[in-house]
This record gives C-alpha cells, structure tokens and sequence, in this order.
C-alpha cells in the first residue's frame, strides 16, 4: 500500500484553556511561515470577534506547516464542551491527534470526551505536556493518568504505546524530557513525522472530497472547506455534489485553495490526502460528497451527538419591541437560524405551534448564548424563554442527560460546593486532597441541576473555584426538584425611568439590577428579591417637592452598586414564567405576562393544574 509521505493531517484536542491555540501560534512562528516582518496577532488561529474578547476557540479552523520537504495540515478544535460538535465532525479529516494536557491540571472533563471520540475513530495519538513551566507542574504523574484515561477509555494496545513530548507554548520552548527545554519546536515536528501515519495514496480511485467546514466569500460564494479521500481534483473539472436527501448536482470547480499559515493560496490541482476548500456550488454543505459523474458514491455522513438543551426563540413583543433592533420579524429571526443550521452541525431548530416561535435545540448554554450574542451583534431583536434538557425514552424509560462534574476548589469552600450539588442531586464519584490546601471533587450531576449554577458557585468560593463539566450520557429521569432559583424577582409596576429615589426604597428588598435613567416597563424584572416570591414594586416613584426647606436638603443621595447582568447570566437566571429579551443594545428580563393581574391569574391556574396531577 503506498503512502504519501510529504503529508500529515492531525487534529489539536484538548480541554478548555490547556493552551491549543498558543502552541498552534508557535509552530507557526518556528516553522517559518510568517515573515520577519510581519504582525500577527496572539492566538491567531482564534479570528472571530468573540474568540478574541473571551479567549476561547468556538469555531474549528484548519491552517498548514511546511516542515523540511513535508508539509503538516493542523485542524485547531475548541476545547470547551458545548462546542464538541465542531471537534466530531474534523476527527474524519485526520489520521492522528496530537492530545494536549496541563502539566498541573491533568486530565479534565473535555480531555475525556475528545480523546474518547479520537479514540472512537481509531486515530493515532501522541501527547504533549503543556505548561511545564508552572512552578506547581507535575509531568510524571499527569503522564500516569494520561494513560489511565487511555486504559479507562479502551485504547488498543497501539495507542497504548503514545509517545510523550514537554513543552510550554508560551514560551515557545519543547523537549523529549521535562527539564531539556529547548527554544525550540523541533521535538513537536519530530513526533508528529515519526508517529502520525501518512496518509494512504489512493489518487488512482474515483475522486471523493467531503466537505466538513463551510466559508462564505463574496465574490466566490459558498466555499466548502475538507479532505480529498480519493483521487484528484482539478480546476474546471465537472463533477456532482451527493446532497444529503439523495439528489445529485452536477457542476465546474471554479477555484481550489490550498492552506499555508493563515493564507488560502491558489491551486490547479489536489489529490488523495489533502485538505483543500472547494468554490463553484452555492449550496454546498457540510456531510456531502464531490465526486465524478461518472462514479457517483456518496461517503457516509460523520455522526453527530444529538443536542441535549434546549430554548425557545420568539419575536421581541415587550413595549419597547422594534426600538432599538434592525432585523425584527419572525421571517427574518428564522431565516438567520436557517443559516445557521447549514455551518453548525450540533444545532436543530423545530417549528412550533406559534408562527413567532421556534425551539433552538443545542449541545449546552454557551452553545446557544454565542449564537444569540452573535445574532444581537448583527442587529436582531429577540425573546428567549428558560432553558430545558432534552429527556429521552430509552427501552420505555424516560432519561435525561447527565453532566460529568469536576470542581477544583480551596478546602474552606469544600462543604458548601458539595451541599449545593447535593441539592441539584449530584452523586459524588471521588474526591482528591493534594495536600496543598485545594480538593478536587468529581460527580454525576443530571444537566438540568446545573443550569444557572456556575455563578452560584462563583459566589460560594469567592472566585477561587474551578468548575468543568462535560456531557456523560443519559440516566432514568430524577424525581422532584432539582435545582432552580430559590429567590423571587422584583417587578417593575409601572412604564418609566427608574429613579435614585425609588431604588433606594428598594434596597433593602433585595438586590437592583438596573441604573438610575434606565427605562423600565410594567412586568419588567428590574432586581432579585430576598426572599422566594415575586415583588412588584415602583421604581420609577419620585421624591414629592415642596416648600418646606428639609434639614438634610444638601445630603447627596447614594446607592448600592446595581448587579449588571451578561447575557450568559441572564439567561441562566430565568424561571419558568420569564422571558430574556435581547436586542442589540440591551438585555432585559421579564415576566410572560406583563400585567400584575394577568400573572396572578396565571399563577393560580397553574397551582389548581398541579393539584390535579
């Protein structure tokens, strides 16, 4: 069987922050395919607006290295759980990943999850251990669990044998050996050319590229980004696009871009092996298969992990709808989910009863709030209703999905953080005490427990807490409560702008989440009550002049800080009878019903409702 030995295509995976992209920067930097003189930015790789300010991979990316006479195509992967649909669908690109971990973390929740489904397609793995030059790194013993997770996970005896490389991306420094630290990223190329298999040279086959990215340009259109599995391609060439209901469409390749750094450069021709983006069909998507008319063979489709949360999205119909958004309407609000739907593989979105609503099904909380922030930074305006687990029948049993916990937190804390998951009805798997102050505690939490808790948990450990989750499977469905908000809301009674005057008649009530000026409407959640039912309030009441001079006439007035909620926050905070209103400019919470009556009414409705059941 031949090879062809100047290619190599590998994935980088790994959980959340254990530094992917910082080390995808280096190998560029050392590889030389940058010039001296140019600027580029940190973190590369991460291009889009929002990678940027939160420093996190979202979108898989794929660049290329020139190494001595071979050439390395590296796909940069998210690490965050949510995202994990962006990792499943590469892993078919690729005939190796390069696994990296945290000198002091260790193995985490992700690390699990993305090594499992390398694992799953047989891909071969070689490690790096990033970070090594914490003060508090641990190489030996992560190296040790590194190949516990392995054994854990059914790795066969090959990818048992993994090979093991040190180094610190910031630092741009690697070695065979924790304390050999070179300035150099040699040790990382040499890994990756002696473990990482070339790919099999089957250029005489039929053609078949599948397309597993998507990009948008506009002059060329629909680009569709993926690997030549078979045969070549070739500028001009007719072929047909195997759409995924079984259609076929016959038409020219346009253009054909190769990778090198950040540059989409120009080529004629690409064959079995390569990664290449593809112009000329404006309905390509991601799945189908480019192939010859003359052999027309789709490839199978990669597999996805169904969504496990999900949200309804309506039309904004609070008063003050239409004011600030620039794309309003139910047609608009669904052709841009539409548009979704043909780039983010992990996404569904259902009609429902009402023309103005529509059920947007994801893989977790972040998953859907970076596609409302997205959505709100293109002008849309929108409601958003309380997020919901996806429950499941499996052999006439209702389930749920159930998360994988790991906390990492001082000592002091240990005893609230394991009481609150208790009341989210989280069992404990282990519990690690490293002797230095901080315990590390696993557990199996049912998903729906764990939205709205990592400010809870924020606040309980004053910001010394580290908490990672990540999808484990699915459970019998957990009786009675489990979590939710334990606080009631206060409610704006009336349409103005809130004043100093009223929300210091409020502070004691509990805490305000909106500024003196701001413009509230009636039913709108202007703060969080102290105790476990809703409040409606005025806080627009101004201070009755007169002509009576007061003794404290020239006291200034002051007020507590406001708690200003981010979109990720506002949307963990809803209860079941709440909307999150989001527009370009502002997030606002609200009631369903925006009338006191109306929502009396309501209330009582319901509770005859659960006295019947």
């Amino acid at each position: 069987m031949q090879h062809r030995n100047d290619i190599r295509n590998i994935a980088i995976i790994a959980h959340v922050d254990h530094g992917k992209t910082t080390l995808v920067d280096q190998m560029l930097h050392y590889s030389g395919t940058f010039r001296e003189n140019e600027h580029v930015d940190d973190r590369a790789m991460d291009s889009n607006d929002l990678e940027k300010e939160r420093g996190i991979t979202i979108l898989a990316k794929n660049t290329a290295i020139n190494y001595n006479d071979s050439r390395i195509n590296i796909l940069d992967t998210p690490g965050h759980a949510d995202f994990g649909g962006e990792v499943e669908r590469i892993l078919k690109m690729v005939d190796g990943v390069l696994l990296v971990v945290d000198a002091y973390e260790g193995c985490m929740p992700q690390t699990r999850f993305v090594l499992k489904k390398a694992l799953e397609e047989k891909l071969t793995p070689v490690v790096v251990l990033n970070k090594i030059d914490r003060p508090n790194a641990r190489p030996n013993e992560v190296v040790d669990e590194v190949l516990d997770l392995f054994i854990e996970l059914g790795a066969d005896d090959e990818q048992l044998e993994f090979p093991v490389v040190y180094a610190s991306a910031l630092n741009g420094t690697s070695g065979e050996e924790p304390e050999d630290q070179q300035d150099t990223m040699d040790p990382i190329f040499k890994l990756i050319m002696n473990n990482i298999p070339a790919p099999v040279d089957t250029t005489e086959n039929p053609l078949q590229f599948q397309v597993t990215l998507l990009d948008y340009n506009d002059y060329l259109g629909r680009i569709g980004i993926g690997r030549v599995f078979n045969g070549r391609i070739k500028v001009g060439q007719q072929v047909s696009l195997m759409k995924k209901d079984g259609s076929v469409k016959n038409f020219r390749v346009s253009k054909l871009f190769g990778f090198i750094g950040l540059k989409r450069i120009e080529i004629e021709e690409a064959k079995a092996g390569d990664i290449i983006a593809l112009a000329g069909l404006e309905d390509i998507n991601v799945g189908e298969t480019v192939c010859t008319q003359t052999n027309q063979e789709a490839m199978e489709i990669p597999r996805i992990d169904e969504p496990t949360l999900q949200m309804t999205f309506l039309v904004n119909n609070s008063p003050f709808a239409g004011r600030e958004g620039k794309y309003v309407t139910s047609r608009q609000i669904e052709e841009r989910l539409m548009t979704q739907l043909e780039t983010d593989v992990s996404l569904r979105v259902d009609p429902t009863d009402s023309p103005d609503a529509f059920t947007v099904s994801g893989r977790g909380e972040l998953h859907l709030s970076i596609l409302v922030e997205n959505m709100r930074r293109e002008g849309f305006e929108l409601q958003l209703s309380k997020p919901k687990v996806i429950l499941k029948e499996i052999d006439g049993v209702t389930c749920e999905p159930v998360e994988r916990v790991q906390i990492d937190t001082p000592e002091e804390y240990q005893g609230g953080v394991m009481e609150s998951i208790g009341y989210r009805k989280g069992e404990m798997q282990d519990m690690v005490n490293d002797g230095n102050g901080q315990v590390r505690l696993e557990f199996l939490v049912p998903s729906r427990g764990l939205i709205g808790y990592s400010t809870e948990f924020m606040t309980q450990t004053r910001g010394y807490g580290i908490l990672n989750h990540t999808f484990d499977g699915y459970a019998p469905l957990t009786k009675g409560q489990v979590g939710g908000r334990r606080q009631g809301v206060l409610v704006s009674l009336d349409k103005g702008k809130a004043s100093t005057y009223g929300i210091m008649n409020l502070e004691d009530r509990g805490t305000i989440f909106v500024e003196p000026g701001t413009e509230v409407y009636e039913g709108m959640i202007v703060g969080e009550h102290n105790r476990d039912n809703d409040l409606t309030v005025n806080i627009t009441k101004e201070k009755h002049l007169t002509n009576v001079r007061s003794a404290n006439k020239d006291t200034t007035s002051t007020i507590k800080k406001t708690r200003t909620l981010t979109l990720e926050e506002a949307i963990e905070y809803l209860d079941d009878d709440e909307y999150c209103e989001v527009t370009p400019e502002n997030v606002r919470l609200r009631k369903k019903y925006l009338n006191k009556n109306e929502r009396e009414k309501a209330a009582k409705k319901k509770k005859l409702q659960n006295a019947d059941v």
